[in-house]
């Protein structure tokens, strides 16, 4: 297996490069003289880089595919104040041979002690059914492998491999604290609903190479995804109360909160709506520290414009 020597965050202009890197985005386009090029994204953990193929364009293309690893041997250039690579050289380079971690953003925290924070939450729920439900879903090794590599969105917050655990592990954590303030509150309904509240991203994402919507989550969503997974589930437990399935599903089909962000339902039980505001909370706190951390090189005490929060933010001096 090779390791990466090269990050994109390190390229600078005049460097040589000869290295692999992830293919985000190819296209073929015409120069005014109607020469072929090719415009590349190539990215790896550490960011991405626009990149060109002058020459043997149309060969050169044939080669790869976006979601692809490429090798690549070219020269740095600085075009319109930015790092730009010009390529002469590229060679397909197998999954196999490559750490996927170096070319994918991951999570910087440890993915299994996380995993087994959550199953003590788990470990705590007083209510037997709820209890069963959780173990028995993360009881079958594919639905905890995806759990613990899945990203929580594409491009919004906690967009790395291991962000849904991140979040989900996150909000689990202050809704424990949120129960304690309010003692009137389901805490078994909270922990359980606050663990599967975004389940069904396990499977809306495809991350095997590119992180980007998968059939099912572009067709169904995450949202009702989870619904038909947890009944799945349910289905196969005797005895699984039909008024304690009701809210379980009502909160997660309602953790959206209003129709036009795509809840099916708007919250209406005290519990769906703590875990609606709670995982409203943590992802937009992530979003705002990504969107100020990844600004950061720039000497203004502002972030550029963010088109998701229509405003530009503050970093402070």
């Amino acid at each position: 297996m090779k390791n990466k020597a090269i990050y994109v965050k390190d390229i600078k202009k005049g460097d040589k490069i000869a290295e692999t890197f992830l293919v985000a985005e190819k296209n073929m386009a015409f120069s005014q003289k109607g020469s072929p090029y090719l415009n590349l994204r190539l990215k790896d953990k550490s960011g991405e880089i626009d990149s060109k193929v002058w020459e043997n364009a149309v060969e050169l293309d044939r080669l790869f595919k976006k979601g692809d690893i490429i090798f690549i041997e070219g020269n740095a250039a600085s075009y319109k104040n930015a790092i730009q690579l010009s390529i002469f050289t590229i060679k397909t380079t197998p999954w196999e041979e490559i750490e996927p971690a170096d070319y994918l953003p991951s999570v910087n925290k440890d993915v299994n002690a996380m995993f087994d924070e959550i199953i003590s939450y788990i470990d705590k729920i007083q209510n037997d059914h709820l209890k069963e439900l959780l173990n028995v879903f993360f009881g079958d090794e594919k639905n905890a492998d995806l759990f613990k590599r899945a990203p929580a969105a594409k491009g919004f917050h906690h967009i790395y491999l291991g962000g849904l655990l991140e979040h989900t592990l996150s909000v689990v954590r202050l809704l424990e604290k949120v129960s304690e303030h309010y003692p009137k509150l389901n805490k078994d309904m909270l922990i359980a609903g606050g663990i599967f509240h975004d389940i069904g991203k396990i499977h809306e994402f495809t991350y095997q190479s590119l992180i980007d919507y998968s059939d099912e989550g572009r067709l169904i969503g995450h949202i009702v995804m989870g619904v038909e997974m947890i009944n799945k589930v349910i289905a196969s437990l005797p005895d699984f109360p039909e008024q304690l399935s009701l809210e379980l599903r009502h909160l997660l089909l309602s953790h959206h909160g209003e129709f036009e962000f795509g809840s099916p339902k708007r919250p209406k039980t005290l519990e769906a709506l703590v875990v609606h505001y709670i995982d409203d909370l943590d992802a937009k706190l992530n979003a705002f520290e990504t969107f100020i951390s990844d600004s950061s090189k720039d000497d203004s005490g502002w972030t550029a414009y963010n088109r998701f929060f229509e405003r530009f933010l503050y970093k402070g001096k």
